[in-house]
């Protein structure tokens, strides 16, 4: 009772497990609540195993799976992959697999086995009583009776156990008192828990394999070996077992010898073993009789008296004779033999004979298929078999027995079911049959990474399940270069967490990485198959562990493609591209004349091509342009062939630009002068230049030496003055000599006199007459104005316009 009464306190706070968890909480906040959960129940379960065999047994990792399992919430109903919760009513297996199951699940997966076993049965006419069920996971047969009806604790020993927060769930809390394995006569010293026992952990005096050696050693593992030679006499008497101290019978004979066959006629080299054996020579040895001879073979001891003296009958066996000598023929009978031949039926016909009957009864009898749809006449031996093939559903309830001639037991349905399972992992491989299929028998096993701390459950459920905790260091040696100086942190599950260091990886521009570290991270335990939850993906991610370094984000100036001075721009180091500033380029061009007017390119490119005309100055200086497109050397000579007029512009003098450019300015005037008078008019009066062509102003123009003649105002006095003369005389009036016309130079200078006056008195009329009469402009008429082309359109158009006859006509 001090044993139950200690079950049902709590456990303590210094056990190894709370340690465990306060170690794996000791980061966190002290202060903060912790949620209630079930307690470590390991250490009050095993109390009284370790108490005993002061050690932990191997047999208990399945328990311990058990109850990390239980106390994880992640133990599991293999039938419909729900939850097990602390105070549903439950069945476990205690055949083989020990998996526990809710109680209302196993009650109609048992109902639903055992009656399709029975139909079945009942299809095929055997008896339906034998109908079983099998356990959902180890397959393990129970018969109908044995269908779980009641809730009971683990060891079986209480109905409904009521749900205790400081008891495992589904458990008793009382020892568990179940006989253990190899019937050694003690009791499980456990309290009631999931799972085997454990072997017997108490101390009893056994012997080894050979009985050599007996020491002290736990009931449970009572069968040792000494390690010593067996020595136990083998099976020949003769020599002994020469293998290691082992379990269970010793290894025939080895040892080679010779030895005789049965009869003694052969002699061979063989193990020991094998030294009974026969030869392949007949005995041949004379009867008891003298006339026969043993038809034996090799064989040991006497052979026998005659077997033909005695009673004997005919061949058939109907007449039987007495005291006839072995070496007489028995006579037949002479009766039909009227043995039963093979088919069981009919008898041989045939006269009593020596030697076996016919094989084959080939007597016509009627015969049906096994399907009952065809009759016919056959000999006895030939079965009749119809083209009629089966379509009664097989037991499977999906495919049909298309079978030829089936008698109507058809057998078992032989396709794969090959449905997806519960667990959506895997399919089912039984061959295809009725009802729901058997749920998945994997056991997943979830554990932390080092894999001290583990438990499983069910394929298919593994998704929903949360890893253990466990306390220990994490003994996976990080990949990334801060491996020497990085923080050690406690076991987990999956990948360990990545390094929060700076990763300070030099760029080969010089920069170094400013980002956290991303070097490659251990990669998870293979075996576990938790899947992480998926959490929302932050849109800022520096770096993704095992990556190498991003480019190089430091800002630096860097100058435009066309490398001028003050467009620099401020980019990223690791960006590559150029760019081009909106300015030109401004190199100077191959001509070495003009500048690149592109919008500013790469230096390396070469810069446009001058396509622009000459545009020097020619040297000697001349209007022309050169005719060859820009160059860098000097311009050709000029061959323009130009123009110049004479001083007084009476001819004019066409001289290459070359030669006339070279000649010094009075080389020039001679060069231009036509040699001839110089034709142009005097400023004062009518008459031209009387000096040879030149250049500027005419000479002393006042002093012309022409002959005028001078007229009165009527024209009738005249007189011939020089044109000096009739200058000074319109001076003298205050008349300037440059306003006169030349048709009215010097008339009026002189007075009329009395003939004058005679004559002007008869000459007016005539002089009336004689006036030219000015013409009157007349003004355009601008309303009816037409022009010249639009007055020969309109005439094209009137020509074409159809006549009235013609629009009668029509």
């Amino acid at each position: 009772m001090a044993s139950i009464v200690s079950s049902r306190q709590p456990p303590s706070h210094h056990s190894d497990s709370h340690s465990s968890d306060s170690d794996s909480d000791s980061d966190s906040a002290t202060t903060a609540p912790k949620p209630l959960h079930h307690t470590d129940f390991s250490n009050t379960i095993f109390r009284s195993y370790i108490e005993i065999s002061g050690l932990e047994s191997p047999d208990l990792t399945k328990i311990r799976s058990f109850l990390t399992s239980s106390r994880s919430g992640a133990l599991s109903c293999l039938i419909c992959l729900e939850r097990i919760r602390p105070t549903d009513p439950t069945w476990s297996c205690t055949s083989r697999c020990f998996a526990v199951f809710h109680l209302l699940c196993i009650q109609s997966w048992a109902r639903q086995s055992s009656d399709l076993s029975s139909l079945r049965a009942a299809a095929r006419g055997a008896d339906d009583r034998c109908s079983n069920w099998n356990c959902p996971k180890c397959r393990i047969e129970f018969p109908k009776s044995l269908i779980p009806k009641t809730y009971t604790c683990f060891c079986g020993k209480i109905e409904n156990p009521i749900h205790d927060p400081w008891v495992l769930p589904h458990s008793c809390g009382e020892i568990c008192n179940r006989s253990l394995k190899y019937d050694c006569g003690h009791r499980c010293l456990l309290l009631c828990h999931p799972g085997p026992c454990p072997a017997c952990p108490k101390l009893v005096k056994a012997r080894c394999f050979c009985g050599g050696v007996e020491d002290a050693k736990r009931c449970g593992f009572k069968e040792f070996s000494c390690n010593k030679t067996c020595s136990k006499l083998l099976d020949c008497k003769a020599h002994c077992c020469v293998e290691i101290c082992h379990d269970g019978r010793c290894p025939p004979c080895r040892a080679r010898g010779i030895y005789k066959c049965n009869c003694g006629k052969l002699q061979q080299e063989k193990e020991c073993f094998e030294r009974d054996f026969r030869c392949e020579i007949p005995c041949e040895k004379l009867l008891e009789c003298g006339k026969h001879v043993c038809g034996k073979g090799c064989h040991e001891g006497e052979c026998g008296g005659c077997p033909l003296q005695g009673k004997r009958t005919c061949p058939c066996g109907k007449r039987v004779f007495e005291g006839m000598a072995c070496d007489v023929v028995v006579p037949s009978c002479g009766g039909t033999c009227d043995k039963k031949l093979q088919c069981g039926i009919h008898r041989c016909p045939e006269r009593c004979h020596r030697g076996p009957c016919v094989e084959t009864c080939r007597i016509v009898v009627t015969k049906s298929c096994k399907c009952g749809s065809l009759k016919k006449q056959v000999p006895c031996y030939q079965d009749v078999v119809c083209e009629r093939k089966c379509q009664q559903v097989r037991d499977c309830g999906r495919h049909a027995c298309k079978r030829r001639c089936c008698d109507g037991d058809c057998p078992p349905c032989s396709e794969i079911c090959d449905k997806k399972l519960r667990c959506k992992n895997h399919k089912c491989p039984s061959p295809c049959h009725r009802g729901a299929c058997a749920p998945c028998p994997v056991m997943v096993t979830i554990s932390c990474f080092c894999g001290e701390t583990h438990f499983e459950v069910p394929c298919g459920t593994e998704k929903e399940q949360k890893p253990p905790k466990c306390s220990k260091r994490c003994h996976i040696t990080p990949l990334c270069r801060h491996k020497s100086i990085t923080k050690p942190h406690k076991c987990h599950y999956g990948a360990c967490p990545p390094c929060r260091l700076v990763c300070d990886e030099e760029y080969p521009c010089g920069h170094k990485c400013k980002l956290r570290c991303h070097g490659p991270i251990p990669p998870a335990n293979p075996e576990f198959t938790l899947r992480p939850k998926k959490k929302k993906q932050n849109l800022l991610k520096d770096s993704t562990p095992g990556s190498a370094c991003p480019p190089c984000s430091e800002l630096v100036w860097r100058p435009c493609v066309g490398e001028h001075i003050g467009a620099e721009r401020m980019m990223v180091c690791s960006n590559k591209a150029r760019f081009s500033c909106d300015n030109y380029c401004g190199n100077l061009l191959p001509c070495g004349n003009h500048f690149c007017t592109k919008i500013c390119h790469d230096v390396k490119i070469q810069c446009e091509e001058c396509n622009l005309p000459c545009q020097r100055e020619r040297k000697p200086l001349c209007p022309h342009s050169c005719p060859l497109p820009c160059h860098h050397d000097e311009c050709p000579p000029c061959k323009v062939l130009i123009k110049r007029a004479c001083h007084c512009g009476t001819m004019v003098h066409v001289f290459e630009c070359l030669y006339y450019n070279t000649l010094s300015e009075t080389e020039q005037i001679a060069a231009r002068s036509c040699g001839g008078p110089c034709h142009r008019k005097l400023p004062n009066c009518p008459h031209l230049c009387p000096e040879i062509c030149h250049l500027g102003q005419c000479p002393s123009p006042e002093k012309c030496s022409k002959k005028v003649v001078v007229r009165c105002k009527c024209q009738t006095v005249k007189k011939e003055w020089s044109c000096q003369q009739v200058q000074a005389a319109y001076h003298s009036t205050g008349r300037d000599p440059k306003d006169i016309t030349r048709n009215q130079f010097g008339i009026g200078l002189l007075s009329c006199n009395s003939e004058c006056k005679s004559k002007v008195k008869a000459d007016e009329p005539d002089l009336h007459l004689r006036k030219s009469i000015i013409p009157e402009k007349k003004e355009p008429d601008v309303e009816n104005y037409v022009r010249k082309r639009k007055r020969r359109k309109d005439k094209v158009q009137h020509d074409h316009q159809v006549s009235t006859f013609q629009v009668n006509l029509l």
